[in-house]
């Protein structure tokens, strides 16, 4: 099957690159001359694992190619993939210049019956905007049809090639045979294809996205009471991910959630709601939780140092909103630079994928490492923000013989409290009781 992808980011190459290695054949076109530029000459654009090594085979087997001509691009496919960004407006809303933009251009160019599929996350009604754009200037047979991603960094190759349901979005019997046709070798070990209308699908991926940001926020609203209460996190998180109907998965604390997904996705699903005359008061509070909970290291740190952070020098390690990504949108982390700068202090960084991304925001604002213990030469503290496994079992007496203090302050609960005791540490974390000790105390 000839394969056409709009857009380049992470949804369109890791999608682009999995229906090639199916045997289609895959054209990805976007508009940075670049990035298609780095991409035509084998060089992939972002850190996903696994990745790269079905990006190279497939390029060197003819299947896979990029151009920025948007014609030359859809002239001879089937299917045209919208992965195109939807960012949030400053009310929240998901921004469709981009997706309905290319939907009008691709309506200059149609010529006989194709499917164009929404693959970015967009609002409930945009199957019929994107149809009606196209109309505008073509009046031959095609169809809209809904397919949202839900792709997990880290895991996005797995995910795709073994998806655990696919969600299609379409009344059209025709376009369903297509979807068909398309995704049954990832579907062979009878995960299902899901059909429903356009508006179910384009809700679905919102619903789903925004249910697990409200889990995660549970359990920092259930960690902050522990804090209070003197009960352990840890311990009701083993309580009551035991029982199958609340499940194991996304019931860590920490110090909130981010990426390109979940932040976006619940602010549009509430700006939907309000559009419609609808108080999602659920989700009006995940977003204030959340907010908070990029911050709630703060009122620790600045409590250990006396409530003066001027000319005081920490260590970060974690950058990425995830481990295993080089994605830093609405990561945590930036948040923590920010408060941390803004009281006076300084900071050098370190992240095994995500600095070189870090560095174009605060360029030489503030350090970067070469390593995980070469952050921590001169500082007066260590905190940690993401969960990167190099980061889970570290040698404790390198981290005591560079840190000017005992100190670390873990927003992801990576070590544990009793251990961090013994080994004299001032450790606090989220959800439990802190390890102090005469040795650590400033």
């Amino acid at each position: 099957m000839k394969i056409t992808v709009v857009g380049t980011g992470y949804v369109g190459l890791v999608s682009g690159t999995c229906f090639a290695e199916t045997g289609n054949q895959v054209t990805c076109v976007d508009i940075d001359q670049k990035k298609v530029a780095k991409l035509q000459a084998g060089v992939i654009t972002i850190y996903e694992p696994g990745l790269e090594k079905l990006f190279q085979r497939n390029i060197k087997e003819d299947r896979l190619h990029f151009t920025t001509d948007l014609a030359d691009g859809i002239k001879d496919a089937a299917i045209i993939f919208l992965a195109l960004p939807t960012p949030p407006g400053e009310d929240g809303s998901a921004d469709l210049k981009y997706v309905l933009g290319v939907a009008a251009e691709i309506g200059k160019l149609l010529q006989g019956y194709k499917v164009i599929v929404n693959k970015s996350t967009v609002p409930v009604g945009t199957a019929k905007k994107v149809s009606d754009a196209i109309r505008k200037n073509y009046k031959g047979e095609f169809d809209v049809v809904s397919n949202p991603e839900f792709l997990r960094e880290g895991v996005a190759v797995e995910d795709f090639m073994k998806p655990d349901r696919v969600v299609v979005g379409t009344t059209s019997e025709r376009a369903k045979k297509v979807m068909n046709d398309l995704y049954a070798p990832y579907v062979r070990q009878g995960n299902p294809v899901i059909y429903m209308d356009e508006p179910s699908a384009e809700l679905t991926k919102y619903a789903a996205n925004s249910f697990l940001a409200t889990k995660i926020t549970f359990m920092n609203e259930i960690a902050r009471l522990c804090e209070k209460l003197g009960a352990d996190v840890d311990a009701v998180r083993r309580g009551i991910g035991t029982d199958d109907r609340i499940g194991k998965r996304f019931l860590f604390p920490g110090i909130g959630y981010g990426g390109s997904c979940f932040p976006k996705d619940v602010q549009a699903l509430v700006r939907s709601s309000h559009e419609v005359d609808y108080d999602f008061k659920i989700l009006e509070a995940v977003l204030q939780v959340n907010d908070d909970q990029r911050l709630h290291l703060m009122p620790k740190i600045k409590k250990y140092f006396n409530n003066d952070l001027v000319g005081k020098h920490f260590a970060i390690w974690g950058l990425a909103f995830k481990p295993n990504t080089d994605d830093i949108r609405e990561a945590p982390a930036l948040y923590m630079i920010k408060a941390l700068l803004g009281e006076g202090a300084t900071v050098t960084v370190f992240d095994p994928e995500a600095m070189e991304n870090v560095a174009q925001q605060f360029d030489s604002v503030i350090n970067y490492a070469e390593s995980q213990y070469g952050a921590l030469t001169d500082a007066d503290a260590l905190i940690i923000a993401t969960e990167w496994n190099e980061f889970r079992t570290p040698e404790f007496e390198k981290i005591s013989g560079a840190l000017k203090n005992k100190a670390i302050f873990d927003g992801r609960n990576l070590f544990d409290v009793p251990e961090m005791e013994a080994l004299g540490f001032h450790y606090e974390s989220v959800g439990r009781r802190a390890a102090v000790t005469k040795e650590a105390m400033v």
